[in-house]
Order: C-alpha cells, then structure tokens, then sequence
C-alpha cells in the first residue's frame, strides 16, 4: 500500500537551516508567547532550571496541579512553569499563596513561552511534560531530559520510549504525590541516576543532529522525497 516511506525528522531542525523563511512570521503556536522568560533564563546558572509544561490542550484537578506545585517548591530547584489560564478543568487555576510566596525568588510562571528556545536555553536542566509528540521531540533535539505525566493520546507510548527504550527520563505516576515529584526532581537534578539519564539525552541530541545536518539520513531522504515528487508531476 505504500511502497515509498521516508524517514524524515525532526522536522524543526530541518526547518531551521532554511536561512530565509517567509513563514517564520506566522506563529503556530495557540497562546501568546511571553519572551521575557528568556531574559530571566539568561540570569540563570547553566542546567539549573527544571521547566515544566503540560501542552496546549492536557487539563488537569486543581489538587493535581497543587501537588505539582508543592513537588516543585519542596525540591529548592529553580523553575519555570507554564500555567495555561484553561489549565484545570472545569475550575480557575489557583496557586496556593505560601507556595506563590516560598518561590518567588527562584520560579517563574507565565501563561506560554517559545519553548523551542527555552528547551536550546543552557539554563535548562529538566523538562517536566506531558509527553506530547512536538514537546518530546522538542526535548530530544535540545538535549534536555524529561519527566514524564502522559495524559492521553499518543502520549504514553511516547513515555514508554523515553523512559524504557531511550533511557532519557523518569516517569511520574497518574496520581500525583508532591513527594513523589520532588524526589524525581531531585534525582534528576542531582543523582547519579541523574548524570545517565542527561548524557543519555546529549547522546539523542546528537543523533537528530546528524540526522538532519548536510549529507544526514533525514537531509538525504527529503531531498528524494521531493525529487519523486517533481519527477511524478
């Protein structure tokens, strides 16, 4: 049914050789970006940052998010946190006050941010996710290991190839437990477990790296692709 197949991702990385790029004005992403949230990466050390980002659609309880929340805070890691105004379903998005106030010197929370740039920052040092297709390919091309919520869809396959087949994150479980989220944070973040699981990452991000550059597989393959195409016109 198909005899031709071509392998050829991360698209994004292709995307960006393109130098001049009449689409780059047109944004694709749902939510306002906040760009200011890379001035604030800037003033970080290197690897220090956890940031976390549930995707444009998961939802989640309001005790979910305030056991996230308090997971974070009790790790003392600095963070950045994206916290969609549509984040908790059926109910508006409250923080508790004393985690607003325990964090205020090292977190961070917008409403969305480029997250292609946040996760190539080198502030990033971990990347708590709902899995998504884009924000795990995200994640692999910018090096960046990941703790892993799948919420639904493709996502906990995708969990299931971070976490078993590549050895580039942890998984959280379904029902989330603030002590559960601050010792994965800490693992990550400090641990030898931790130190594995990032050169695991950096061994990914090469791998796309290569695979897209001059002369890469995914190179090679769209230039075929779009040679058979013109070729069948």
């Amino acid at each position: 049914m198909f005899p031709r197949i071509y392998t050829i991702g991360p698209l994004h990385l292709l995307h960006n050789q393109i130098m001049e790029d009449g689409l780059k004005s047109v944004g694709s992403n749902l939510w306002k970006e906040r760009l200011d949230c890379l001035e604030w990466l800037d003033s970080k050390k290197p690897n220090s940052v956890v940031y976390v980002n549930f995707g444009s659609i998961t939802v989640m309880t309001s005790q979910q998010l305030v056991e996230f929340a308090w997971g974070l805070a009790n790790s003392n890691h600095t963070f950045l946190c994206v916290i969609r105004v549509d984040l908790v379903a059926g109910d508006s998005v409250l923080l508790p006050p004393e985690f607003v106030t325990d964090t205020e010197e090292r977190g961070l929370i917008v409403s969305w941010c480029p997250q292609e740039q946040v996760l190539n920052h080198p502030s990033i040092g971990a990347f708590l996710t709902h899995c998504g297709w884009n924000s795990t390919i995200e994640s692999i091309c910018g090096g960046v290991p990941m703790i892993c919520w799948p919420f639904f869809a493709e996502q906990q396959t995708n969990c299931r190839y971070v976490c078993t087949e590549w050895g580039m994150g942890f998984e959280i479980d379904s029902n989330v437990r603030r002590e559960h989220v601050t010792d994965i944070i800490k693992q990550l973040m400090e641990g030898e477990k931790g130190k594995e699981i990032k050169n695991k990452a950096m061994e990914w991000k090469k791998r796309a790296e290569e695979a897209t550059n001059l002369g890469g597989s995914s190179q090679l393959n769209l230039d075929k692709m779009i040679n058979e195409v013109l070729l069948c016109q």
